[in-house]
């Protein structure tokens, strides 16, 4: 009896491709978790800053540096969101 190895060959790779689809799919969810930083004020306020540099025309001239990386993580999301990047 002959092999038709085509087939073999060919469900191998629809099961390989359905397989990496499937992890895909499972970590989507999990790769850009962002936290809500939406009513924490140094992000206000870096929204504040952005949308203000953006209408000026200016870069991230107001670099302020805070004490807790939380704060300085919200600080930047914030202006990133009002610069609209």
């Amino acid at each position: 009896m002959r092999t038709n190895w085509k087939h073999y060959i060919l469900a191998l790779a629809i099961a390989v491709g359905m397989g990496g689809g499937a992890i895909r799919a499972i970590a989507a969810p999990y790769d850009d978790q962002a936290p809500d930083y939406s009513k924490n004020k140094t992000y206000q306020q870096g929204t504040r800053d952005g949308k203000d540099d953006k209408a000026h025309n200016k870069d991230h001239s107001k670099k302020k540096q805070f004490k807790k990386d939380e704060d300085q993580k919200a600080y930047e999301a914030g202006y990133q969101k009002g610069r609209g990047n």
